[in-house]
């Protein structure tokens, strides 16, 4: 795990770490992830915390749950619901997480709180760290349009933060479910990739992408595909690539 890819997409340097899931099964939270979280932060022990993609729980419960795993490794965090002005957390802020849930509830927070532009000028210009988790890491794309999620709200748009120039798929899988008649993951993709010219990068489980100076690295035990306009699929395995 931790091998290097670069994809040609990646115009900018930026600190971004875009995993695709928070847990596994039988784990703690935020256990498969926390080398890799540490290890991105570096010095840095202090995070603003955007809870906005949970729905059926509270913002106070979200953060204490990502509190109460990050505090193992001297990382504390704040909840931006919190501050009586948001832009200003974010203006003031660290690092940036972003935590997973319902995709369209955070994009629409954060486009009806007027954050778009901060957390671009933050990640983008100024290169703070930015980490999120399946929801956070559909944040980071150029729209929210390859998120599993249902689309429980209407935001303004589907566009997002546009940290990157292709779009990721969380908790990417192929399995099927006896008796389903349904499209499968890899078929609704290939559909969005058949109108839409921008790849998309399918994450399973237990993986994610980080980018900051030195490149784009993969963080994954096993290949992973890349779904690119007119249907090419690319097999991305652990290891560099040079462009």
């Amino acid at each position: 795990m931790g091998n290097a890819f670069h994809l040609n997409q990646i115009t900018q340097t930026m600190n971004l770490l875009l995993l695709s899931n928070s847990t596994n099964p039988g784990q703690p939270y935020l256990e498969w992830p926390m080398d890799y979280i540490d290890r991105f932060l570096g010095t840095i022990k202090a995070a603003l915390f955007i809870p906005y993609a949970a729905v059926s729980f509270s913002y106070d419960d979200y953060e204490s749950k990502v509190q109460e795993a990050l505090i193992k490794r001297d990382i504390k965090i704040k909840s931006i619901h919190h501050f009586d002005d948001p832009i200003e957390a974010i203006n003031n802020a660290q690092a940036i997480i972003v935590g997973g849930g319902n995709s369209f509830h955070l994009l629409d927070q954060v486009q009806r709180l007027g954050l778009v532009g901060p957390l671009q000028r933050r990640v983008k210009e100024e290169e703070i760290h930015y980490i999120g988790w399946s929801a956070g890491s559909n944040l980071a794309c150029p729209t929210v349009k390859t998120t599993n999620d249902m689309p429980i709200i209407e935001p303004q748009s589907f566009n997002a933060l546009h940290f990157i120039d292709f779009q990721i798929n969380p908790h990417y899988t192929e399995r099927t479910i006896e008796g389903h008649g349904g499209e499968s993951r890899l078929m609704r993709l290939e559909e969005y990739v058949s109108i839409n010219d921008i790849p998309v990068l399918c994450l399973p489980e237990s993986c994610g992408i980080r980018i900051d100076e030195s490149g784009s690295r993969l963080l994954s035990s096993e290949p992973v595909k890349l779904l690119s306009p007119g249907g090419n699929v690319k097999t991305l395995h652990p290891g560099i690539v040079e462009l």
